[in-house]
């Protein structure tokens, strides 16, 4: 079974859930990267994230991007993920190295102090934005904090990364659960006291817990309904032709400029460190559709 989100309700609709299990898509954005251990922590982290906050939106052509501007060695994060259960993202310094902190990587020593921005691109003039500060660095507690203060929506999320001896992915996924406004006390105190006594999520992962598992100890005795799966994976849509619009932008003067160089270029994609090539003939062309 590949990577996939499961979307859930319990309590008669007084909570939402959803949970998921990453360890390709998180292994797919460490390789294209060669992100260091606790890069790939907080890069997958937050693809994780991302990935079940996208599945939250309606439309196909809804878009979501997660991004940290933070004072840390690894200098900021973005992701982008859509309601499909695709995502992509990179960090500004994948080789960053920290010392561990009580055993486990350091994540929220990489990022430091910091933002989050959240944006919701859904089709109307102006997509939707968020900003919250820092809370912990460690991104679960973030995505908390964000989605009580910006979305005024109480929750509790959980993301786990957990690397093998060799730098590889073992597993990662996560769970986010959402209270509704409606919600009766007693549920509310039956979640809290099963949150607070469930194993971290590398440990549930670990132990071969499925998204379906993981949700049914959240959600133990709330009455738990799987509503739907969604398979989820590391999906970037550049190409060649995107990549020559964004040549096309610069501007004719440094057109011109790469062209007297006589060599071809090679320009990478932020997101999945494809490499695309232009020779001088193919930039002369490019150069022909340039405004400016």
């Amino acid at each position: 079974m590949g990577d996939y989100i499961v979307r859930a309700a319990a309590a008669n609709t007084q909570i939402r859930a959803f949970a998921a299990v990453t360890t390709e898509l998180v292994e797919e954005a460490r390789r294209r990267h060669g992100t260091s251990p606790v890069a790939t922590a907080a890069l997958g982290r937050l693809l994780t994230g991302g990935v079940m906050m996208g599945s939250m939106m309606k439309n196909e052509e809804d878009m979501l991007t997660l991004q940290i501007k933070c004072s840390g060695q690894i200098g900021g994060l973005t992701v982008t993920a859509d309601s499909q259960g695709n995502v992509k993202g990179y960090v500004h310094n994948p080789d960053v190295m920290l010392p561990p902190k009580n055993g486990k990587l350091d994540v929220g020593g990489a990022l430091g102090q910091g933002v989050l921005t959240v944006i919701k691109d859904m089709g109307l003039k102006e997509p939707y934005s968020g900003q919250t500060i820092l809370q912990t660095g460690e991104i679960a507690e973030d995505l908390t904090y964000y989605f009580a203060t910006s979305e005024q929506v109480p929750s509790s999320v959980g993301l786990g990364v957990l690397m093998e001896k060799d730098n590889t992915v073992r597993c990662a996924g996560g769970f986010i659960v959402q209270v509704m406004p409606f919600i009766e006390d007693k549920v509310l105190e039956k979640l809290e006291a099963n949150i607070q006594k469930i194993q971290s999520v590398t440990s549930m992962l670990d132990n071969g817990h499925t998204p379906e598992e993981m949700l049914g100890q959240v959600l133990e005795g709330l009455d738990l309904e799987i509503t739907d799966t969604l398979p989820a994976g590391f999906h970037c849509n550049c190409s060649k032709e995107r990549i020559e619009k964004a040549i096309i932008s610069i501007g004719k003067k440094e057109i011109q400029s790469m062209i007297d160089d006589e060599k071809e270029i090679e320009v990478k994609c932020h997101f999945c460190n494809t490499a695309y090539t232009y020779s001088v003939e193919e930039l002369k062309d490019l150069l022909k559709k340039a405004k400016r």
